[in-house]
């Protein structure tokens, strides 16, 4: 990956780096990032904070992607009704073993399709070439774990709640 150029700039680096840090990892407005900085004693505009945020936020999002470390090879499959703007939803999520949330997508209907829609979205990005998902007991729609085997070369024990298999690429 290519260095970034922080030449023009008048502040430091690591000035410029948390302040997109705070922005980024805290969901802070751009005034509450000053206000921070300014308790630390650095005299910046909200607006610079912005710009570094445009001019330097796609970069140093891209660097961190590539130091992500990859998921585990166990993931887990959740779903929840809930409800947004006053419509009710369907929030479908899968976590892998350590934590780490692989994907987030939000559905009007509960069937087949849109369960195995986060399924596939999951396989676009790179993932091990074994994997295991796990779900809870009764949460995810049945149709759509019974529809793994689409996804999954060898699906094995479904009434243990666990899919194991290699992954259809």
């Amino acid at each position: 990956m290519t260095k970034i150029s922080y030449a023009g700039y008048r502040f430091p680096p690591e000035v410029i780096h948390q302040a997109i840090w705070l922005y980024l990892r805290f969901t802070l407005s751009f005034r509450d990032v000053e206000d921070l900085l300014a308790e630390r004693g650095i005299v910046v505009s909200y607006e610079t904070v912005r710009r570094w945020v445009n001019h330097f936020g796609p970069m140093i999002a891209a660097h961190l992607r590539k130091r992500r470390p990859k998921p585990h090879a166990t993931w887990h499959l959740d779903e929840v009704y809930l409800k947004i703007d006053g419509r009710m939803v369907y929030l479908w999520r899968a976590v892998d073993a350590e934590g780490e949330v692989l994907d987030v997508l939000v559905q009007s209907k509960r069937n087949k399709h849109a369960a195995l829609k986060l399924m596939r979205k999951l396989l676009k990005n790179p993932s091990p070439a074994e994997a295991r998902l796990c779900r809870q007991k009764r949460s995810c729609y049945p149709a759509g774990w019974r529809g793994a085997a689409d996804i999954f070369l060898v699906v094995v024990t479904p009434s243990k709640n666990v899919a194991h298999g290699l992954l259809r690429t």
